[in-house]
Formats: structure tokens, C-alpha cells, sequence
């Protein structure tokens, strides 16, 4: 069987430390039938000067003026000539048989999409790396894949884990080019309800990095807290369209949960949706992520109190060692 073109998506901006590493994990993959796009999305670094080095009849390098990730991504589909499909973020790494696993699984099962491991390492060192296993790593009905991932009222869903089918995105649309955090999630879901089937490919890691403080993940910023509300909501929409399974309502009353209280007390008005939302649902199952010294103060007072004492404790930290640099 004739090896499939496998069109790589890469969305560049002020990545100039990463991208040379992230495009040499596609040189070095060990199957070679594959285009790498990469789309500058207006880097005021020198990630483009990188990139262009690189630049060949496999490694197109394109450029626009700075839309976003979720822009990038869809420029760089529109050009792309390969029946699957990996968007794959500046910073991250792949397993070197990756790409060649994935497409084997997905030669056997036409109309699926395929998954795979993943893990994070740390400040760059990827002698940190270590696996995070999640009970979804299996082959799995979509609805099935979506309600393991979410019940703890997050998921993992980076874009790099997966390989999908051209056709799929053709069916479903791009990315939303008004969402900027957790934009993978909308995304993803919607690919994820419209294959067949999800494979899991065991022999496939995406490389994660964190603790670099860059990504777009680290947000906090009211813009990012509305993007990242729009993404559940319409992620949650889309899953309770399809099924309305008590797992599938308890993932999506945790998921609103997690973000009320990652937010807590700020944006009250985006707050007051998720609520809402919630209450045509299910109780959530999930406890707020505390520290150990916060937690006595949840059992006391209850979890809004123990939100602002965190709040409280994390100013006065960013002051006083403010002014300890302004005395040295």
C-alpha cells in the first residue's frame, strides 16, 4: 500500500528556542512521506530567520501578520495537500515513530482518528519527562472517549496527540478564529464526535513541554478567561447535542465547576453562566484544587473563603518580594 502524504501544521510565534528542535522531531521521524508547514504568525523574534533555514520542497514557510494561533492553523490547512492531517504546536516534541504508527493504525480503520501518549517535562530539561497515564488511553467509542476524558473537570486534548483524516476537518470546519485559550478543546471535540472511532496508538508520545510560563495556557487576562469560557460552552454543547448520559452531564457540570473555580473571584458575569448552565445538569463531583495549608480553611469556611485567603496569600508574596529586590 502506498504510503500516505501526512501534512504537518506548525503555528509560529516567538518560539525562536523551540522551533529548531520541533522541526528536527519531523526530519527525524522515521516515516518520511510528510509535508511541514509552518506559519509565522508575525514573531517579532527571529523564529522566522529559524524556520527559513530550513525552508525546502518538504518544509514550505509561510507568513501573515499576527491573527493568533487558531488563524495560523487554518492558513496552514488551507495549503496543505496531505490526506491526514498533525497540527503540532512550536514547543512541543514527538516520539521519532510517531507519525508512522499512527498512520498504520489509521490505514486499518479509514474514518477514525488517532490518539496517543503523553507527557510533560520541565524548564526545558527533558530529563524531567515523565508519562501521564489517563484512563482514556484506549480505543474508544467517541462519546465513551469524551466522558473519560472530561470527568475530572478538565482534558487533554493538545493538538499534537492526534492524527486525523483530512476529510474530517473538511466536515467539521477549522479552528475558531475567535477563541485564543483552550482553543484545542473546541476544536478537538468536534473532531472527536465526528470519527468513526478513536485509536489509540500506545506507541506515539507527544513530549509536552511546561514550566516556561510562554504558552498560551498561562493566561490568566480577562480576554483569555472569556476565550477560555466560549470553548467550554461550546465544547459542552456539542457533546449534550449528541447524548444526554448521566456521565456525559456530570463531565460537563465538572468541566462549567473547574472553570467557577479557577475564576473565582473575578469575572463574575462569566461565572454566573457557567452557574447557570449547571443547573440544567447535574451536581458536580469534583472539589477545588486546594494546598495543603488552604484546606483547613475550606473544611471551616468553605471554598470561596479559602479561594480569596489563596488570592490574598499570592499578592502578598508578588509584594514583598518586590520589595526585597527594591532594598538589595
Amino acid at each position: 500500500m502506498d504510503k500516505p502524504l501526512v501534512s504537518i501544521i506548525i503555528p509560529l510565534y516567538n518560539a525562536a528556542q523551540y522551533i529548531e528542535e520541533a522541526i528536527l522531531c519531523i526530519v527525524n521521524q522515521t516515516y518520511q512521506n510528510w509535508e511541514l508547514i509552518i506559519v509565522n504568525d508575525g514573531s517579532t523574534d527571529n523564529s522566522l530567520a529559524i524556520a527559513k533555514k530550513y525552508e525546502s520542497e518538504k518544509i514550505i514557510v509561510l507568513q501573515q501578520e499576527n491573527k493568533g494561533q487558531c488563524a495560523a492553523n487554518n492558513h496552514g490547512f488551507s495549503k496543505s495537500k496531505g490526506s491526514y492531517i498533525k497540527f503540532f504546536d512550536a514547543d512541543d516534541m514527538l516520539s521519532p515513530n510517531m507519525i508512522a504508527a499512527q498512520v498504520e493504525l489509521l490505514l486499518q480503520n479509514p474514518g477514525c482518528i488517532a490518539s496517543a501518549k503523553w507527557g510533560r517535562f520541565y524548564n526545558n530539561d527533558i530529563t524531567t519527562f515523565k508519562l501521564n497515564p489517563e484512563a482514556c488511553w484506549q480505543d474508544m467509542d467517541p462519546i465513551d472517549w469524551i466522558c473519560t476524558s472530561w470527568i475530572n473537570g478538565a482534558a487533554m486534548m493538545q493538538c499534537a496527540l492526534w492524527l486525523i483524516p483530512k476529510s474530517i476537518i473538511e466536515k467539521t470546519g477549522g479552528w475558531n478564529e475567535k477563541l485564543s485559550l483552550i482553543n484545542d478543546l473546541e476544536f478537538f471535540t468536534r473532531i472527536v464526535l465526528a470519527a468513526k472511532h478513536i485509536i489509540f496508538s500506545s506507541d506515539s508520545i507527544l513530549y509536552y513541554r511546561s514550566g516556561h510560563g510562554h504558552t498560551l495556557s498561562a493566561r490568566k487576562d480577562r480576554v483569555a478567561q472569556q476565550s477560555a469560557f466560549m470553548a467550554i460552552d461550546l465544547s459542552t454543547d456539542y457533546l449534550l447535542a449528541k447524548t444526554r448520559r448521566e456521565d456525559a452531564l456530570l463531565c460537563c457540570t465538572n468541566f462549567l465547576q473547574l472553570f467557577i473555580y479557577d475564576n473565582y473571584p473575578f469575572n463574575s458575569d462569566l461565572i454566573k453562566r457557567a452557574e447557570h448552565k449547571i443547573k440544567g445538569l447535574l451536581k458536580p463531583s469534583i472539589k477545588i484544587p486546594l494546598p495543603g495549608s488552604i484546606k483547613l480553611i475550606n473544611e471551616l469556611f468553605g471554598w470561596k473563603v479559602a479561594k480569596l485567603m489563596m488570592n490574598y496569600k499570592r499578592k502578598a508574596t508578588i509584594f514583598f518580594k518586590g520589595q526585597n529586590k527594591n532594598i538589595a
